[in-house]
Order: structure tokens, then C-alpha cells, then sequence
């Protein structure tokens, strides 16, 4: 179930809203949203399900023991390999087979175990939760409802934010829903399904069509339209799902950090990745990167601790040959910016930052779509006009150039440059959401065509 689909608009959201406002007291609204959390993951991972609850069921004594045993050094590592391990085990483990069966020539089974719904999100909020603990950051939890309700609350269950324990802890027991919040939560959650439906999925239809065509007829025309309409679709996607957490959790008087900040007005790809998914920049700077060493070390040592966690961050996001590129990609641009030629970017006029930035992106996001790299291959020389400039009659064919996607790749390219804020309590403010809504229903009654890159991360 995506938030962007009819029943979950109007039906799971309207009962879960109606069972979790009745009662008065917090504990009673926790377990609310306790069990819808595992009905809404159960819709779609009805097997999976005993896998998270045994998480929250493991780390929940697991790290009342370690406390108990004075923070034992032992035990947190326990905690570590088992979620770790859980992770490898259902995400990299045919990944690892392959290329082990591959460089040896060996013909070992593969495990074929499907990827659990939002698995590197939940995990990764588990170890916030496990290493702060550890650190003596934040006091260990002792309701499991409250932990449970952290590890699977709908609203970023399945594709974040990455919501660290330490931004929540006090809001599990002490926050203070409210009618402010609640209409702010609203125009919030319907601007990311705007986002999701109206811009994203047609966007997803124009890069599918291309990219899932032969490239060679694409030709650079095909080729430069495809990652243009990935970009819009992957940013308003992400950001489109992001949106809509951070509304449903301050509906519920939850404050989640934000996780987009205009990142296509980066000047840099150091400035893009501030800007970028932020909640998993930051959690791979702070419990990987500087536990490394970060940039306190020789040139050397912090060069390897940049591939390191840009060849992790690739990884996260798959088990997949294309993901490690197109992480170290942006470790190795990184790096460059940094120590090659950060004056020469600092000297350099904004507009030709920008031009620079969005280039890097759009080449990175080709290597992020491509799994097979011979496909891969293929659209890079297309992109770089190795094919030619391409087949109009394959661009007409695959109806790329009809005016409804033509209005929206322009919409989509103006917002996603563009800050707009709707002003507060303003009557055009909710003509605008209202209408937004309305529309956003339009189009997902309109098509069947409704993928979410980030759904199975």
C-alpha cells in the first residue's frame, strides 16, 4: 500500500485517523498507531511482517540487556551483526552468490529470498536508536510499544525519512497533537501527493518508455529527455513521499526533520548532497564516516574514508553493480571538489556552478536507473551522441510528446528549481490544496501507471 493509492486516501487514513483521535490518553494512541502500523505493513508483506516484528522484539531486549550489563561492548555488537545481518541476508546475499559463483567459476544456489518492504529504512532507524543508546546519547526505551511505534510508524515505514530515535524519543510519550499542526500536516501530506501524482508518475512513464527502449534508435535527443524526465521523476517521487511522512507524522504530532532542500539548485555536488535525501546524508556522516576518522586524519585516510561511505551509500540503495558506480561517481566528484579544484569552483560564476552541478546529476541518475551495464554503456554513448540524434518516430511512438506530459516536465523542471511557500491560513491557500487534491485524484484514477522507485530500498 503506497500513500498515493485509493485506499489508502480513503479508506485506511480516514479509519486509522478516526481510531487514533478517540482516545484521550497517549498510551492508548500509541497502540493505534502500533497496530495500524503493522496492518498497513502486513497489506503489503503479509510473511514479512514476523521479520520486523521480531526486530522490534530483538533490539527491544537486546538493548535493555546491554544497558543492564553496563553498555556491554559485546552485546551492542551482537545487536549490530543481527540487524546487519538481516539486511545482507534478504538484500545482498544472491548479490554476493552471483559474483562469488562469477570470479570462480563456482555454481553455488542462489537464496531467492524476495527484498521485505522499506527493510534498509527500518534497519537503519534501528541502529540510530541502538548506537545513541550505546553512546549514552539517549536513555534506553523501556515501553516496546513506544519502540515498536518508532520502528513501524506508517508514516516513514517504507521509504523514510530515516527518523532518528533522539528526534522522536520525547514525542513518543509527550507530544501534543493539535489543529495547527493537524491542518499544517494536511497541506503538507497533499503537496507531496501532488508531487507523487501528478508530476512523478508521468515523468516515470516518459523515462520508462525511453530507457526501456532501444537506446540505439534514442540517440542523444532520446537519451538527454529520458534522464531529464528520470530526474523529475526520482526528485518528486522521493521528495513527493518525503512530504507526505512529514505531514502524516505532524498530523500526528510527530515533527520529523526535513529531507529535500531544493537539491537541482545545488552549485556543487558538495552543496547537492546538503540538499539530497538529507536524513541518510547525514546518518552515513555520523555513524560512518566520522566513527572512520572523517576528515580529522591524513589526506590519504580521508580520501579512503570518502570512497568508503560513497561506495556504502551506493550499495544501500542495491545489490547492484550500477549502485556501487554511481555511489563512488559521486565519492570520486566529491573528492575532486575538495581537493582539486575547490577554488576553481568558488571563482566561477553561479550560473556555470549550476550548469556544472546539473550535469554531474543527470549523468550520476542514468547510472543509477541502468542495472545491466551493457545497457548502461549503450545510453551513455547515446548521451554523448555516439548514436546519432535520434528517431522523432520513436519519441512520437512511444507518445512522449503529448501536451498533458509537456505541460507537466515544464511544471516539473520550474518546481523543482523554485521555492514556493502557500501562505498560512489564507482562503486562496486552501483553494489551492483542495484543487491540488482534487487533481491529484484525477490522475491516479486516470492511470495505472503508479511505480515508487524508493518502495523496495
Amino acid at each position: 500500500m503506497v500513500f498515493s493509492s485509493l485506499i489508502f486516501l480513503f479508506m485506511f487514513l480516514p479509519i486509522f485517523l478516526m481510531c487514533y483521535f478517540i482516545p484521550k490518553n497517549r498510551k492508548v494512541r500509541n497502540v493505534v498507531l502500533l497496530l495500524f502500523s503493522i496492518a498497513f505493513y502486513t497489506y503489503g508483506e503479509p510473511i514479512y511482517i514476523l521479520l520486523m516484528l521480531a526486530s522490534i522484539l530483538f533490539n527491544y531486549f537486546m538493548t535493555r540487556w546491554m544497558v543492564a550489563r553496563k553498555n556491554s561492548k559485546f552485546i551492542f555488537v551482537l545487536i549490530i551483526i543481527f540487524n546487519l545481518g538481516l539486511l545482507g541476508l534478504f538484500k545482498y546475499a544472491d548479490f554476493f552468490i552471483g559474483n562469488v559463483n562469477n570470479l570462480l567459476g563456482l555454481s553455488i544456489g542462489f537464496l531467492k529470498l524476495s527484498l521485505p518492504i522499506g527493510i534498509s529504512f527500518y534497519t537503519f532507524q534501528v541502529l540510530t536508536y541502538v548506537i545513541d543508546v550505546y553512546r549514552k546519547q539517549v536513555k534506553v526505551q523501556k515501553s516496546i510499544i513506544n519502540l515498536g511505534c518508532y520502528i513501524s510508524a506508517f508514516p516513514q515505514l517504507i521509504a523514510g525519512p530515516i527518523v532518528r530515535y533522539s528526534t522522536v524519543n520525547e514525542e513518543l510519550d509527550n507530544r501534543k497533537e493539535n489543529v495547527k499542526d493537524f491542518a499544517d500536516g494536511i497541506g503538507r501530506f497533499i503537496i507531496g501527493l501532488a508531487k507523487k501524482a501528478i508530476i512523478a508518475n508521468e515523468m516515470a512513464y516518459v523515462a520508462d518508455a525511453i530507457f526501456g527502449s532501444a537506446m540505439v534508435e534514442a540517440g542523444f535527443i532520446g537519451a538527454l529527455i529520458g534522464a531529464l524526465a528520470y530526474a523529475l521523476q526520482i526528485y518528486f517521487d522521493f521528495s513527493g513521499y518525503s512530504d507526505m511522512a512529514i505531514g502524516l507524522g505532524r498530523m500526528l504530532g510527530f515533527h520529523y526533520l526535513e529531507n529535500f532542500d531544493h537539491p537541482y539548485r545545488a552549485t556543487s555536488i558538495t552543496d547537492f548532497w546538503r540538499r539530497w535525501h538529507i536524513s541518510l546524508s547525514s546518518f552515513f556522516r555520523d555513524y560512518v564516516y566520522i566513527p572512520l576518522g572523517g576528515n580529522r586524519c591524513s589526506k590519504t585516510r580521508n580520501i579512503i574514508n570518502i570512497l568508503v561511505v560513497w561506495a556504502l551509500t551506493g550499495l544501500w540503495h542495491g545489490a547492484s553493480w550500477n549502485f556501487v558506480i554511481w555511489g563512488l561517481y559521486f565519492g570520486v566528484i566529491l573528492i575532486l571538489e575538495k581537493f582539486v579544484f575547490k577554488k576553481v569552483l568558488e571563482k566561477m560564476p553561479g550560473v556555470l556552478k549550476h550548469v556544472y552541478a546539473l550535469v554531474i546529476i543527470l549523468i550520476g541518475w542514468v547510472i543509477f536507473y541502468f542495472t545491466d551495464l551493457s545497457q548502461l554503456g549503450e545510453a551513455f554513448r547515446s548521451l554523448i551522441g555516439l548514436n546519432g540524434l535520434g528517431s522523432i518516430d520513436l519519441l512520437t511512438h512511444l507518445q512522449i510528446f503529448k501536451i498533458r506530459t509537456i505541460v507537466v516536465f515544464v511544471l516539473g523542471m520550474i518546481f523543482s528549481v523554485k521555492a514556493f511557500k502557500l501562505k498560512e491560513g489564507k482562503t486562496l491557500t486552501y483553494i489551492i490544496l483542495i484543487l491540488l487534491f482534487v487533481l491529484s485524484v484525477i490522475f491516479i484514477l486516470a492511470s495505472t501507471y503508479n511505480p515508487f522507485i524508493y518502495f523496495r530500498f
